[in-house]
């Protein structure tokens, strides 16, 4: 998802394989930006699995994480910013905490995120299933919310 914060920019869903970098909007929110472009938003469906790289020395601290790490794109409500991510750990943090600067790539786009204001009812995709299955789930999911 785009975080309602940055609703005010261009935004493209991301694109498995892809290299991003956190980046904070003149709003002052941090999403995620395609290096060549940094004023269009990318925006990851909750369960995306990615590898970040360049995680700041404190959170690596506070988290008891590496430098670098596999995580999981997901909802937190750990204050006003939603979107964060999850690590192998346990350990998660909203992109607000872990600040500007840190590389991610893709590494398994599970399904397009929906519209800012498009419909949250989904149904949780679970990360290990083959892909041949999650292709038929988010299939049957666009034919339910004809997306």
């Amino acid at each position: 998802m785009c975080d309602y914060s940055l609703e005010a920019y261009r935004t493209r869903p991301a694109v498995e394989g892809e290299e991003y970098v956190t980046h904070r909007f003149g709003t002052g929110s941090v999403g995620l930006v395609s290096p060549p472009d940094r004023e269009t938003a990318i925006c990851l469906a909750y369960d995306t699995e990615m590898t970040m790289t360049g995680i700041p020395t404190v959170l690596r601290s506070m988290l008891g994480i590496g430098e670098r790490e596999e995580a999981v794109f997901a909802r937190l409500d750990l204050g006003p910013f939603h979107d964060g991510v999850r690590f192998a750990n346990g350990g998660q943090a909203t992109l607000q905490q872990i600040g500007p600067g840190v590389k991610v790539l893709v590494t398994n786009a599970l399904a397009q995120p929906l519209p800012p204001h498009g419909l949250r009812a989904h149904a949780p995709v679970r990360a290990r299933e083959p892909r041949e299955t999650l292709r038929q789930r988010i299939g049957q999911m666009a034919r339910i919310f004809s997306l």
